[in-house]
């Protein structure tokens, strides 16, 4: 399906061309009958056709109007139907939780803008209605520091200590009109839960993640030392089997889990 009209850079707008990426999403996302789908920013709806082919119901949230006219009509029957839901809105400013969505009855699958890859990660992940499955296209240098740099990063850290992030599949850039810059790339998160930070206020988790990776040069003793005192920072890490001179790329999910979990013991008992 080629595009209706012109896309807008400013909303970070590449279509799909063709239907071979949304069938990959689609399988990616495991669809089954009755389940309930969340697609943000369907566009042309080269991805919504595909979902709808599937015996699901699918909420596309738009912010376009041009694009939500053109999903209007393309897709009159199934909005009769009431199996496409168009929302006119902005993902930005929406909570999951306040489009009357069950926690782990609805999954997400979606063509995302680049700018917002981030943004769209942690407004799901870390929602207190969280999807069953994610999947999502992004640039492919976002999916390979989430799913495959040895190194861990805010956003790696962000999505594991939700779910189990895979990377399905490389993405060229003519399977988009325009084209973007770069190659994309599909990620798939499964298993979503609040499990791995079980006991860990999830606030002070990330409050600490972002101290630590502050500065990407400093070492981790350093950036933590404006909320503790490195005397206490050295003596954890060395408790945990980690040298005083490592960074926070080098610390993987679980041993962040305890370095946070043996953190905050010390915080309680002490105030």
């Amino acid at each position: 399906m080629t595009e209706r009209f012109e896309h807008k850079k400013s909303l970070g707008q590449h279509f799909l061309n063709s239907r071979a990426i949304p069938d990959r999403m689609c399988k990616a996302a495991n669809l089954q009958t009755g389940d309930l789908v969340v697609e943000i920013g369907p566009g042309t709806g080269a991805l919504t056709a595909i979902l709808l082919e599937h015996p699901v119901t699918v909420i596309a949230i738009e912010t376009d109007e041009r694009a939500i006219a053109h999903l209007k009509a393309r897709f009159d029957p199934e909005i009769r139907s009431k199996r496409l839901i168009i929302l006119d809105a902005d993902v930005r400013e929406l909570d999951p939780a306040s489009l009357g969505l069950s926690d782990h009855q609805y999954k997400v699958v979606a063509n995302i803008p680049y700018y917002l890859s981030g943004l769209l990660f942690r407004t799901f992940l870390e929602s207190i209605c969280q999807p069953s499955d994610l999947v999502f296209l992004v640039q492919r240098e976002v999916a390979t520091r989430i799913t495959r740099d040895p190194k861990s990063s805010l956003l790696s850290l962000s999505v594991a200590a939700f779910g189990n992030p895979s990377y399905i599949c490389t993405v060229g850039k003519g399977h988009f009109t325009p084209p973007p810059k770069v190659d994309s790339a599909v990620v798939a998160v499964r298993t979503i839960s609040r499990d791995r930070l079980a006991g860990i206020d999830s606030k002070h988790f990330f409050d600490i993640l972002h101290l630590g990776f502050g500065q990407k040069r400093k070492q981790l003793v350093g950036n933590l030392s404006r909320m503790y005192e490195r005397s206490l920072i050295t003596a954890t890490l060395e408790s945990l089997g980690l040298a005083p001179t490592i960074r926070a790329e080098d610390i993987d999910l679980p041993t962040w889990v305890r370095l946070v979990l043996a953190l905050a013991t010390h915080h309680k008992s002490t105030t």
